[in-house]
Order: C-alpha cells, then structure tokens, then sequence
C-alpha cells in the first residue's frame, strides 16, 4: 500500500484492515467449532461459539465507526475510498457468517448424533470448503489480490454442488428411515446455512475484487 502524506490516514487504513483480519479468523474458527461440535453432539462447545458471537458484532461496530470518521476526517478518494467502503461492506457480511456459525451451534443437541447416521459425516468437508473460501477471501483482501479473490468465487461452484449432493442424501434418507425426518431436517438446514457462508465469501471476493481494480468481476450466469 503506498503512503499517503498524512501518515494518520495509512495507520487508519492499516487499522480496519487488522480489524476486518480479527473478524475473519473468528468466522473462520466458529465454522469450523460449529462443525465440531455438531458431529460430536458437544453442547458446551456450541455454547462457546455462540457466546463468543459477541465479539465480532463488537469488531464490526469498530470498523464502522473507523470508516465513518476515515471518510469524514480524511476525504478519501479513489482507490483509498473504495478501500474504506470495502472494508464496512465487508465487516458486514463476515458478521453476517459469524451469524450462520452461529445458528449452526444451536442446532447442536437437536440432532441425533449417530455412526449409522451418514448424512452426518458430509457435513464437516461441506464445512471446510467453507471454512476455506473465508480464509482465502480475508488473505485477498488483505494483499488485494484481485486474482484469488477470483479464484474463491469459483470455489462458490464447488460449496453449491456439496449442497445439492447432501439435499438429495438427505431426502433419500429421510424417505428410508422415516424415524429420522426430525434431525435431517435439522442437518438441511445446516448445510444451507454453510451453503449461505460460500455465497457471503463469494460477495467479499467481489468487494475485494473492486477495491483492487475499480471494476466488479465478469457475471458469468
């Protein structure tokens, strides 16, 4: 990032993105906690990872009061502006994940953890794939590398066909064992949620992406 002439602005900017980096390695820890504590039936780490929600709603309100006093104070323009407006998009959506991890949590306890129960074990590399757009999105945004933030956009690919595959294991499933209907519809609705977490990753790649060349990335629907 090259250095402006009031050196308070660069030490703002080096600020939110240190900030938008604390949200992402916490979204990226609860998927993954979510995950485990599903699979495990441990309610007392799904608690843990509901509490510890608070703090990135605590990281986002800092981010936006940041970048409400960086444009008011400092009149950014350009490709600093769109640095400050991605930055307060992006705390957004990562709270919004935070907020997926979360309901994934409480769903813990809410399903029958069982070795016979296979839709179960899908879930976890659902998860992980997941887990791993965030972490590839926050590494873009941080070297505003327009290319990777391409290449987690068509990682989205990827995440939706885990979705379909487990949707259709899952009805398949509730068809034959009719006694399960309760908890694998509770596991549909974990795998939107992480199906939901691929597209907010997705959104963050095309804010990175603009931030990084003035331009939104080619729709390829």
């Amino acid at each position: 990032m090259a250095e402006h002439t009031v050196k308070a602005f660069d030490e703002d900017i080096t600020r939110l993105r240190g900030l938008i980096g604390e949200m992402g390695g916490l979204a990226e820890v609860a998927i993954e906690q979510a995950l485990d504590a599903l699979v495990r039936g441990d309610t007392e780490l799904a608690e843990k990872v509901v509490a510890r929600d608070k703090k990135l709603d605590e990281l986002e309100a800092q981010v936006d009061k940041l970048a409400v006093r960086v444009i008011a104070l400092r009149a950014p323009m350009a490709g600093d502006l769109r640095e400050v407006i991605a930055a307060l998009k992006i705390a957004g959506v990562v709270e919004r994940i935070g907020d997926y991890s979360k309901n994934i949590a409480r769903r813990v306890g809410s399903i029958e953890v069982s070795e016979k129960f296979e839709p179960l074990t899908l879930l976890p590399a659902m998860g992980e794939l997941a887990s791993e757009m965030v972490h590839d999105v926050l590494t873009a945004y941080a070297a505003r590398d327009a290319n990777l933030a391409l290449e987690v956009i068509a990682t989205d690919d990827k995440v939706d066909a885990f979705y379909n595959s487990i949707f259709r294991n899952l009805v398949t499933y509730m068809v034959e064992n009719p006694a399960t209907i309760s908890s694998a519809a509770q596991l549909l609705f974990v795998a939107r949620n992480l199906e939901r977490i691929g597209d907010h990753a997705t959104n963050v790649a095309e804010m990175v992406h603009y931030a990084a060349t003035g331009e939104y990335p080619p729709d390829d629907d």
